[in-house]
């Protein structure tokens, strides 16, 4: 730890306990203590201090993990125990992870999970702009028109969608790449012309391919493939900075 401190959001990132957001909201509600004591948002921890969460210790976890995961349809991708098809029991892995983001109960594929905070703030903040890209597959034909008209952006949850790029496959099915991750965002999207989403699969998250991950399955990256993803973030800022 440093000789004067880290700030408590980013122990507990380093620690791959929570992402700095999910720290604050638990500092916010006093979940948090440092020797005993409850903590604010932006105080630091000294060398030598002990740092609990809901009066459990958190210690610094040493190796980085990273997973890719193949999700299946009615996983809810937190790691709340309270949820019981939560995707960290569903994973059962041996050590403490948590999704980088989410991905809609109702939806399937690519999903990361992870004990580094730094790593999944780097990820989900919306300024860095990095590619998710998806397949979906709608109740009716999609006309060229519409098509077009989502590229350029649509008014869902008082805001307008970025402009993305949309490749249809057949007249009902089309690959579609975001760089923002709005909530339901693809369902909001297709609804707002008057198209229900049947099936929605996500097959990227930057250089990250599911490739032929069987469904409920997971692999670690690692090698050449870790290290593109951090070359990507390298820089990059975290979402309170």
């Amino acid at each position: 730890m440093e000789e004067n401190g880290v700030r408590i959001n980013k122990f507990l990132s380093e620690a791959g306990y929570c992402s700095r957001r999910e720290a604050d909201r638990l500092i916010e509600q006093g979940r948090i203590t440092v020797d005993g004591k409850v903590l604010s948002v932006g105080c630091k921890v000294m060398p030598g201090q002990r740092v609990r969460v809901d009066g459990k210790e958190i210690k610094k976890e040493e190796e980085m993990i990273l997973l890719a995961f193949n999700k299946p349809v009615g996983i809810v991708c937190t790691a709340a125990k309270d949820e019981k098809d939560n995707i960290v029991d569903y994973i059962h892995y041996p050590k403490r992870i948590y999704p980088v983001g989410r991905l809609d109960k109702d939806s399937t594929g690519l999903i990361l999970l992870t004990n580094d905070g730094d790593l999944t703030d780097r990820i989900l903040r919306g300024k860095n702009n990095h590619e998710k890209e998806y397949l979906v597959t709608v109740q009716k034909p999609l006309r060229p028109e519409i098509i077009h008209a989502m590229e350029q952006g649509v008014p869902i949850l008082d805001t307008m969608t970025r402009p993305c790029q949309i490749v249809p496959i057949d007249s009902h099915t089309f690959r579609i790449i975001l760089t923002q991750g709005l909530n339901r965002q693809i369902r909001r999207m297709c609804e707002y012309f008057g198209y229900k989403v049947t099936t929605l699969k996500r097959v990227r998250v930057m250089n990250i391919h599911l490739g032929e991950l069987k469904e409920g399955t997971w692999r670690e990256i690692t090698g050449d493939e870790l290290m593109e993803l951090k070359n990507a973030l390298k820089g990059q800022k975290f979402y309170n900075e």
